[in-house]
Formats: C-alpha cells, sequence, structure tokens
C-alpha cells in the first residue's frame, strides 16, 4: 500500500458564489415577479448561508427565507439588510429579538400572531408579518375554516397599529399540476377573505422552485426560491442546463491511500464487494460522518484523474473505497463525488438516482467535517 502526505483539504465542497449570482439572474429574468425570494435556510442547503445569501442579493433578490429566528438573526448578525421571512417556530419563541432586528415573522395561528403584537409592544416597534394559510399541505399555517376569524383579530391588531400585515402566503404539494392549481384556486379565496376583512396585503407568494418553473400562473408576484438557485433542477425528469442553471457546489476530495490487490480481494465491511481483477483499491476519505449516505455502497458515482468509477463495498463512516481497476491512480489525486457536468463531474442528481433520495438531501446533509471553500465572490 502507497501512503504518503498530501497538501490542501482531505475533503473539500467548492462553492462557486458566481454561480450563485448566475442563476438568481437567470431565474428573476425568467420568472419575472416583482419581488424575488431566495431561500437560504438550512446553511443554504449545506452550501454556507451568508456567503450564498450574499450572492443571492447581488445577483437580484429582493428578500431571503429562512426556516426560524435563529436563522434570521445570523443573518443579521453578518450585516445582512434585506428582508428575510423565518417561518418555522419554536412554541416558546418570544419573538422580541426577531422583531428587534426587523425580522418578517411569518405567522400560522392566532397565538403566533398575538405574541407577535406583544413582541412589538415590548419592543417599541411595529413588526411586519407574513401570514401563512394552508391549502392543502397540512403542515402549517392557518386552516381554512379558521381564516375568517384569524384576518379579523389580525385587522383589528393591524387598525390598532400592533402589526402590518405584509403578506399572505402558502406552500404547494407539487404532488401534480392539477393539484397545485387547486391550491392556487384555495390561495385565492384566502387572499379575497383577508381583504374583506380590510387587509390589502403588499405581497402574495404561493410558487417555489417547481412552480415558478412550470405554472406561471401561480407567481403572484413573489416566488420562493431554494432548490434552483443551488443550481440543482427541482424537477427530476430536467436537466438543470434546461433552465439556465449552472451547479454551484462540487464535493471533493484526495485520494489518502493507494492499495494494489489480487483478483477476489474483499473490500470493506461485511466484504459485499470483491475484485473480479488484479486492481488498484483508492480509499477516500469521506463517509456518512461527512453526510454522505450507506445507500451508496457499491453505486456512488466518482471521477478520478478523468475515469469515471464507483463506490467499491460498503460506504464507512469515514471512508470509502474504489476499484480502480488498473487506472494510473496515486496519492493525493483529487477524486469529484458531484459537480459540473460540463467539467465530466457526476451531478447531485447523479448521486439522488444513486442512492434513492432527492437532491436537496445529497447537498444539505453534507457535515461540518466538509471543509466550505468559496470561489467567484
Amino acid at each position: 500500500m502507497t501512503l504518503i502526505p498530501v497538501d490542501g483539504p482531505f475533503r473539500e465542497a467548492v462553492i462557486d458564489l458566481s454561480a450563485v449570482r448566475d442563476n438568481v439572474a437567470s431565474l428573476r429574468a425568467r420568472i419575472g415577479t416583482p419581488f424575488f425570494l431566495i431561500v437560504v435556510k438550512a446553511n443554504a442547503y449545506g452550501h454556507g448561508m451568508v456567503p450564498v445569501a450574499q450572492a443571492a442579493l447581488a445577483g437580484g433578490a429582493t428578500h431571503l427565507g429562512v426556516a426560524d429566528v435563529a436563522e434570521a438573526l445570523a443573518l443579521r448578525a453578518a450585516g445582512i439588510t434585506a428582508p428575510v421571512l423565518a417561518w418555522l417556530h419554536d412554541p416558546r419563541e418570544d419573538f422580541i429579538a426577531a422583531v428587534t432586528a426587523d425580522i418578517t415573522v411569518c405567522v400560522s395561528s392566532v397565538e403566533q400572531l398575538e405574541s407577535v403584537a406583544r413582541a412589538g409592544h415590548a419592543a417599541a416597534v411595529r413588526p411586519v408579518v407574513h401570514v401563512k394559510v394552508d391549502t392543502g399541505l397540512s403542515r402549517n399555517g392557518v386552516s381554512a375554516d379558521n381564516w375568517a376569524s384569524f384576518f379579523a383579530r389580525a385587522a383589528e391588531l393591524e387598525a390598532h397599529g400592533s402589526i402590518t400585515v405584509e403578506g399572505i402566503f402558502s406552500h404547494l404539494s407539487n404532488a401534480s399540476a392539477e393539484d397545485d392549481l387547486a391550491q392556487g384556486v384555495r390561495f385565492d379565496a384566502a387572499i379575497d377573505l383577508a381583504r374583506a376583512a380590510g387587509l390589502a396585503p403588499a405581497i402574495t407568494h404561493l410558487s417555489a422552485s417547481v412552480a415558478a418553473l412550470t405554472l406561471p400562473q401561480l407567481n403572484y408576484n413573489m416566488v420562493r426560491i431554494g432548490i434552483a438557485t443551488y443550481g440543482i433542477s427541482p424537477i427530476d425528469t430536467q436537466a438543470p442546463q434546461e433552465f439556465g442553471l449552472r451547479p454551484v457546489m462540487t464535493l471533493r476530495a484526495r485520494v489518502a491511500a493507494v492499495r494494489e490487490v489480487p483478483e477476489g480481494t474483499g473490500v470493506s465491511y461485511n466484504l459485499t464487494y470483491r475484485t473480479s481483477a488484479t486492481s488498484r483499491l483508492a480509499l477516500v476519505p469521506m463517509g456518512y460522518g461527512e453526510g454522505l449516505t450507506r445507500a451508496a455502497s457499491d453505486r456512488g458515482p466518482v471521477v478520478i484523474n478523468g475515469q469515471r468509477f464507483a463506490v467499491s463495498g460498503r460506504m464507512a463512516m469515514d471512508q470509502f473505497v474504489v476499484d480502480c481497476d488498473q487506472a494510473d491512480v496515486a496519492v493525493g489525486d483529487e477524486v469529484v463525488l458531484f459537480g459540473d457536468p460540463a467539467n465530466g463531474h457526476p451531478t447531485v442528481q447523479d448521486w439522488a438516482e444513486a442512492t434513492n433520495t432527492i437532491g436537496y438531501e445529497v447537498v444539505t446533509q453534507l457535515g461540518g467535517r466538509v471543509v466550505r471553500t468559496f470561489i467567484g465572490a
């Protein structure tokens, strides 16, 4: 076995911020809504929340979206002043820090609405809220049978100067175009009820990446773009390039060791893989400890020195093995798990298909041991 030290990160996600900017600009030109929200929750789907947020704003985003108040406050702490929406809340959240930092709080119940109003009173500010209504996804959002009473109370609070209801929104199931269009009908009904109660929301939003690119009639005056920002197609049957998108992340490592073995050699835990000939095995220092999945065992694609191989045997916590046959592979050589197909790399979608999941999960689950290197700033 050959084993020598190498320079640079063992494991690295290279994040191309110029691709973020270009993707946002291209999507905004294509979709055309006056307000354009980019979702940067979950560390920007594993890409790095603050640098991606800054690049998205440079590309033309008007708003940013995150899951919770803590993420929103992290953006503020980084000096980002653009409107930030946060929509999933700890039941114990008092919202004082959020409204003090001018976070747009999304509310899904009258209890949250009242809590935000109290926070505004305590902080001597008038909070801006967006109301989420459930139109068929059955997750968060005010239920249809409570819309009338909710909007009446929201209108009272707004009339008293306690809050500003800037927006109303919902989230689509994307089960089918027909289901999404049916949700659009229900969303229109919710907007009508809100206006009848005396509210005048300036922003209405329903579509995320899938519908924004395929059902323009549901785009209203803002869309929430998540996965497409990162150059990953939201539609399995269409490549990102069809939407003018470039992959943002390249996940790579360096070969940590090389071993020459004879035919029939078992590889990795349980010896589920055996070499079919005399082979050169490359050890790659990534595993499920980095957020890869054991489902990639025997199938996850990689490229080494321009040649495509697959994970050979079981994926372990810190490492996996690649049977390189007789290819010229040496310690320190670059191993690309996924990146830009224009460079001959496997794609995020290739990994999603190989591991029976979705691209969202492939990138979002990458852990802290993977060094993020930002380029194109």
